[in-house]
């Protein structure tokens, strides 16, 4: 049976400063890698928050049908953004406990709409620890935000 998995990260130069972000697609049977697609892109002007965001949103909306996919991150603000404090956020009108606006209120309900389409699971892995794949995901980033460095 194949699964597939995307690999998400964000990176930024100067917080907030130019960014980047990149996905790795990949479709597995078992341990064999049956299809894998790179993507990535930046902003001249964000924070790494807003590029960790648009990696996942890339990575579900570049989807063509319904899937079953596990998206594998690095920032602990997505994953428990999207599984736990999104839920608040929404019963609240998109404001956090203290009563404030959510930052990054459009791509929070972007990745939610786009979450909507698929059967999603989230897992976090800890950044620059030499994970394959997420170091993948890292250097799509940094490439991502190339264009926009000076």
């Amino acid at each position: 049976m194949t699964e597939l998995f995307a690999y998400t990260d964000g990176a930024c130069s100067g917080n907030p400063g130019p960014g980047g972000w990149g996905t790795l697609l990949i479709a597995r049977d078992g341990e064999t890698v049956v299809k894998e697609r790179e993507l990535q892109g930046g902003e001249p002007e964000t924070t790494n928050n807003r590029m960790e965001l648009m990696a996942a949103i890339t990575a579900l909306e570049t989807l063509d049908k319904p899937s079953s996919i596990t998206i594998v991150t690095d920032s602990s603000y997505v994953k428990d953004g999207i599984t736990k404090w999104i839920f608040g956020w929404k019963a609240k009108g998109w404001k956090t406990a203290s009563k404030k606006p959510v930052k990054n209120e459009e791509l929070w309900k972007r990745l939610d709409a786009a979450t909507q389409r698929h059967d999603v699971s989230w897992e976090w892995v800890k950044g620059h620890a030499g994970h394959p794949e997420n170091e993948r995901a890292d250097e799509l980033a940094r490439a991502g935000m190339a264009p926009f460095k000076s």
